[in-house]
């Protein structure tokens, strides 16, 4: 009995060690085929205009991407953000879109809501979202071209031409390219410019949304927008402890309605580890 015991001992040992170790390897947030799809589209199809057969945009107007070719092709089947999106009620809000890229929700949002601010500080990404709000013929869309943080700085934005959604202000971004940026927070641009206050703010902005909650802090405590939040980090462990951070300023805040939209798991300080991949849908609770 001694001898089984610790066999299963080692075994449990080896398999923690060896999750330990996976937790700590570089995370690719994209795939084979997200990349593959990317290319494609960047060096193939880059300017082609087309109408969308599939997605949150079908029907609607878009220049890059692959929205033209049959669902099978470039996505498969509706993701759960995707359905999320689709049963949310979104008629008559303000909805904030940070980390904007080529305007997939800025054009969705603008086709439910009163009004779109969008915030895309990337010179080709801003391009290419308002060549699409124009196809559109959109006029309820307010774009920025801004990086959001938790102050006001000058900043550098590192990216890779082949990822072009994946770029990153944080101190150790890295990439093929890299531009100047102007730093703000959501606090200071609503205040500044009298933009209206949001009922929604969705942000996905490769590793800063939490520098970009703290930007917002004034915003969140006095009007209570609920929040569509993308985890990320290098690593999972980094994706671990940021989902973590993020979990307790949420509820430090008020923000005790946390969802899990991929499990629909509601989400606390103990089980923030789940929200580690994913994203999370928040709502201030009044007491």
């Amino acid at each position: 009995m001694k001898l089984h015991f610790g066999r299963s001992s080692n075994w449990t040992d080896k398999s923690v060690k060896r999750r330990l170790v996976a937790d700590d390897l570089p995370f690719h947030h994209y795939s084979i085929r997200h990349r593959a799809i990317a290319w494609i589209s960047r060096c193939l199809f880059d300017h082609f205009t087309y109408t969308v057969r599939h997605g949150l945009i079908r029907g609607m107007k878009r220049r890059g991407g692959l929205g033209w070719t049959p669902a099978w092709f470039s996505r498969g089947v509706q993701t759960k953000e995707e359905m999320f999106w689709r049963g949310l009620p979104l008629k008559g809000l303000v909805v904030y879109d940070v980390g904007a890229y080529h305007g997939i929700l800025t054009l969705f949002f603008a086709s439910h809501c009163a009004q779109v601010i969008s915030y895309e500080p990337n010179e080709l990404n801003h391009a290419r979202l308002i060549e699409n709000i124009h196809l559109n013929n959109l006029v309820n869309v307010h774009v920025r071209k801004l990086a959001i943080g938790s102050k006001a700085r000058p900043g550098t934005l590192a990216y890779n031409l082949s990822m072009l959604g994946g770029g990153s202000v944080i101190a150790n971004a890295a990439g093929a390219l890299s531009q100047s940026v102007e730093i703000t927070t959501l606090d200071h641009d609503i205040a500044a410019f009298a933009l209206p206050m949001p009922d929604l703010i969705k942000i996905d902005i490769e590793g800063s949304e939490l520098d970009a909650l703290h930007g917002a802090r004034t915003t969140l405590d006095m009007h209570h927008p609920a929040l569509f939040l993308e985890m990320h980090g290098e690593t999972m462990r980094e994706k671990k402890r940021k989902a973590g951070e993020i979990v307790v300023f949420l509820r430090d805040a008020r923000y005790t309605d946390i969802l899990h939209v991929e499990t629909g798991a509601a989400i606390s300080v103990a089980n923030s580890a789940i929200a580690a991949e994913g994203h999370l849908y928040c709502r201030y609770t009044h007491k």
